[in-house]
């Protein structure tokens, strides 16, 4: 082996940290560039937040103001100033100079309450106290099972039944097991554990709220509730038949066979299906806590009216406006290469670059924005049945960017409308071909199923072949299987599901 060098010629692209920055803030959610906004502004002393101009120029205005009327009435603050004195003074004197030890400030002194106070966090009157529960449906039950009075050995066998009750307020232990379970703790010679007691313990939970809880099946969580009816309520007696009997006839919705076993005629069962309906199969969905989650949109399009245009903004309540902080600035020496010296260099440098990523992404986003709102004014017009088919290749090209850069831009990003809240995501869809030529969005075809089974007549629901045909008379050309898919993407049950009598 004999070493040498050689020269060899070469291309390669190489991500500068300017750029990997730019990435990275382009692809960020609101919450998350919030967050390195922050980051930003606690590790580099160079950044600041941009004050409104505006609204410095107005506190100027109401200071000088404020001055002058200093300055114009001395005279009144001068009488002021020996009521206050007075004031004080006559505080000072019903304090005593020595307390008890046990004494409470409110027992001495009682101040008398401002109109303009602050509510603390504390108060009871919170919107989050009011509408927010923490609470969850196992928290629920044992709040109740504490105000309900037995003995020690029913709420040992309550408290172990409602460990097997699961989010929906169903028991996900059958009764048996949990009775071998209790048996071995609670029973003795003297006093065996029976199976009656821990069916009364049952029954007694199956009281609490909400109704229907700790029910074993959904025929049991529907008898449950219309038991609690009151007894002269009608077709409850019917209905408690065709729960416990007949569940799985009232699934498939075959109501002949219902009207023939019960001996009822339509009109009856009409009733005693719209009873049935008024229940609650999933009890414990009304109790479980659930936070609210809000999103804030990046972009706001809005109608000008008067010259029949689409406009689009930035939310400006999105992030800050970023700075240099120009004291610190102006300490940058360039000839000194000291350590505090390059700290500061390298640390405006950094900020430089932040301010103009966050300049970047600002303009990319309100970019592709625009072109997404030109491409689908009609749905903006007119609603979902109008939209466009469009990809990420078709924005590319209108912005001269990649797709890898379209696709960060729209990923977790919002715009606002006037017909909702929709993720840059949700105006890209696929394409059909009309027999006109055209082409169809994947949308606009979902629009026209959900108008179609809006319509369609309760009694004969519209099967998916019928509907690929309804599409077909209007020259969408789709196939069954892709109207199933749609349909069932919308959680739309099929049509022997759909079926009423109503």
């Amino acid at each position: 082996m004999k070493t040498s060098l050689q020269i060899k010629m070469g291309q390669q692209l190489t991500m500068t940290p300017q750029l990997q920055q730019a990435i990275k803030l382009l692809q960020l959610s609101t919450l998350d560039l919030q967050q390195e906004i922050q980051q930003a502004l606690d590790t580099n002393p160079m950044l600041e937040v941009k004050e409104d101009e505006v609204a410095s120029a107005n506190d100027v205005a109401n200071q000088n103001a404020s001055n002058e009327q200093s300055h114009s009435e001395p005279a009144e603050k001068a009488n002021e100033a020996p009521d206050q004195s007075t004031q004080e003074l006559s505080v000072q004197e019903t304090i005593p100079d020595e307390l008890a030890v046990d004494s409470s400030w409110d027992d001495i002194y009682t101040h008398t309450p401002t109109s303009h106070g602050i509510a603390s966090a504390d108060d009871d009157y919170n919107l989050e106290n009011i509408y927010g529960s923490t609470d969850s449906l196992i928290d629920h039950l044992n709040w109740q099972l504490n105000l309900t009075p037995m003995s020690d050995k029913d709420r040992i066998i309550a408290e172990a039944i409602l460990e097997s009750v699961d989010e929906k307020g169903y028991l996900s232990t059958g009764i048996e097991d949990i009775f071998e379970g209790l048996q071995e703790g609670l029973s003795s010679e003297e006093d065996p554990l029976d199976t009656d007691e821990v069916d009364a313990v049952l029954h007694r939970l199956q009281q609490f709220d909400p109704p229907g809880v700790c029910a074993a099946n959904l025929a049991d969580c529907l008898a449950i509730q219309l038991k609690q009816l009151p007894a002269e309520t009608p077709y409850r007696d019917v209905a408690i038949k065709v729960v416990e009997n007949h569940i799985e006839l009232l699934g498939t919705k075959d109501f002949a066979q219902l009207m023939r076993k019960l001996r009822i005629k339509e009109a009856e069962l009409r009733e005693v299906f719209l009873l049935i309906q008024t229940l609650n199969p999933h009890p414990g969905a009304s109790v479980e806590s659930s936070k609210s989650e809000y999103v804030i949109p990046d972009v706001i399009v809005s109608k000008d009216i008067e010259n029949n245009r689409w406009l689009v903004e930035l939310n400006p309540e999105i992030a800050p406006k970023l700075k240099v902080n120009s004291s610190y600035a102006s300490m940058v020496k360039r000839a000194d290469n000291s350590t505090d010296n390059t700290y500061l260099k390298d640390h405006l440098q950094e900020a430089k670059w932040f301010i103009k990523s966050l300049q970047s992404r600002n303009e990319t986003l309100l970019k592709v924005a625009t072109t997404i709102v030109e491409h689908q004014r009609n749905f903006l017009e007119y609603g979902d049945e109008a939209m466009k088919p469009l990809v990420l290749h078709d924005i590319a090209e209108a912005v001269g960017m990649h797709e890898s850069t379209i696709s960060r831009v729209t990923t977790q990003k919002y715009m606002h409308t006037p017909r909702g809240l929709y993720e840059l995501k949700y105006f890209f869809s696929s394409h059909v071909s009309t027999d006109s030529g055209g082409e169809c969005s994947s949308t606009a075809i979902r629009a026209l199923i959900k108008k179609l089974i809006a319509a369609e007549n309760p009694r004969k629901p519209l099967s998916d072949s019928k509907i690929a045909t309804l599409l077909g008379e209007q020259g969408i050309q789709v196939a069954r299987r892709t109207i199933a898919k749609y349909r069932e993407a919308m959680n739309i049950p099929p049509s022997n599901e759909r079926k009423s009598l109503i």
